[in-house]
């Protein structure tokens, strides 16, 4: 469906991200690609896969798993089943993120990988010390992730969660979103994010945020 032959993978890690993807088809949560309906998660740890592709070809293992498995059944916890406002979202955010992690660590324990290696992914995952200034290969990897997810917002999905701001007339909201996610972002991604093709109007929405 996406192309990502550029990065050099395994038997093993090739079972892995297989896995990763059935479990992912069964999103009963559809998304649009070249006029086909896919499973959401599906084509977004696609997306996530190739961006990483495209950008840091030369990507481990480790990282090329987490990048996968960002969102790996992520329908499974519904955002209803935490309590309302910012506090019940980030419960609901951490809760997502160990989900991932201890899902894709038992794919791996399952397909050969060890406990440590399952552990690191799911350190990355989790973006665990994210911020640590000490930029370790860990650590690195974290970021990459974090670098990763916010271009394929940007490439994927900002136009639909725009348009629903927009909508209401709060332009407002849609560059406070963008200012955040820049602030998530390494200079490498800064830089690839600079570059992307996107709409004129949403390219004037990015220049108003960073502005």
């Amino acid at each position: 469906m996406i192309s990502y032959v550029t990065l050099i993978m395994t038997t093993k890690l090739n079972n892995v991200l297989s896995a990763i993807d059935d479990i992912n088809r069964d999103d009963t949560n559809i998304t649009m690609h070249k006029g086909q309906a896919y499973p959401k998660e599906l084509i977004y740890g696609q997306r996530m896969t190739a961006c990483l592709a495209k950008h840091w070809p030369q990507a481990n293992e480790l990282l090329q798993i987490a990048v996968r498995a960002q969102h790996i059944k992520r329908w499974h916890l519904k955002r209803s089943e935490f309590e309302q406002g910012k506090a019940g979202y980030y419960q609901w955010r951490i809760a997502l993120g160990k989900f991932h992690a201890q899902l894709a660590a038992q794919i791996m324990l399952e397909q050969g990988y060890s406990k440590e290696q399952a552990e690191q992914t799911a350190s990355i995952i989790c973006k665990e010390n994210l911020r640590d200034k000490t930029q370790n290969q860990l650590n690195a990897d974290s970021q990459t992730l974090e670098d990763v997810a916010c271009l394929v917002f940007l490439e994927h999905y900002f136009d639909e969660f725009a348009q629903q701001y927009l909508e209401k007339d709060n332009e407002a909201k849609i560059i406070r979103i963008v200012q955040l996610t820049w602030k998530k972002m390494s200079e490498e991604a800064h830089t690839i994010a600079l570059k992307l093709s996107l709409p004129q109007h949403l390219s004037d929405l990015v220049i108003k945020a960073l502005s």
